[in-house]
């Protein structure tokens, strides 16, 4: 029986942690106005007829905080590249200088600021969410196995737990990333 209950706490630990994962994630494609690889993770290019991420085809790099500079491993690729950050529609310009593609970060007006910020904790919300819905979950589970009244009391105490644990890192990476994004 308690082989059951502590695959229950490992299946929603594992679970609680793929929100924290998901989360972080999310979290980095919200620009805090610095320049970063991460900021063209969504933009996919047409390479040879199949849509292929970014990094895949090109080094991605960050010559200063405000500058990104996409350098293609096959130069007939930069128009393809261009394309690409103009469908991701991720607020960019591409500029070609004929051997890469730049991308200038413009600076964060403060609406724009409130705007990520306001993202951030949406974000973070949707991710709150995942941790009620995973420890929902286990509490259900729990019920299903027959086990002693304080037993069970003690494993819910300890599902709660983790649940408290989680919503707190949660927030903490909010509000970490809160403060990066109205920092000017």
């Amino acid at each position: 029986m308690t082989e059951d209950i502590d695959f229950l706490l490992d299946s929603t630990k594992e679970n609680m942690e793929s929100a924290i994962a998901h989360l972080e994630r999310a979290l980095l494609n919200i620009r805090a106005g610095k320049a970063s690889p991460a900021m063209l993770g969504s933009v996919t290019v047409d390479y040879y007829g199949s849509q292929t991420p970014l990094s895949q085809v090109a080094n991605i790099s960050t010559p200063d905080a405000r500058t990104l500079t996409v350098q293609p491993w096959e130069k007939g690729l930069i128009g393809e590249i261009e394309k690409g950050i103009m469908i991701a529609n991720i607020g960019l310009n591409p500029m070609n200088n004929g051997e890469s593609v730049i991308l200038n970060i413009p600076a964060l007006t403060e609406e724009r600021r409130r705007e990520l910020a306001k993202k951030g904790k949406s974000e973070g919300e949707d991710s709150k969410i995942g941790v009620r819905n995973d420890r929902k979950t286990a509490m259900n589970d729990l019920k299903k196995l027959e086990i002693s009244e304080d037993l069970q009391k003690r494993v819910e105490a300890d599902i709660q737990t983790l649940t408290d644990k989680y919503i707190a890192k949660i927030d903490e990476m909010i509000a970490i990333k809160e403060k990066e994004i109205m920092t000017v």
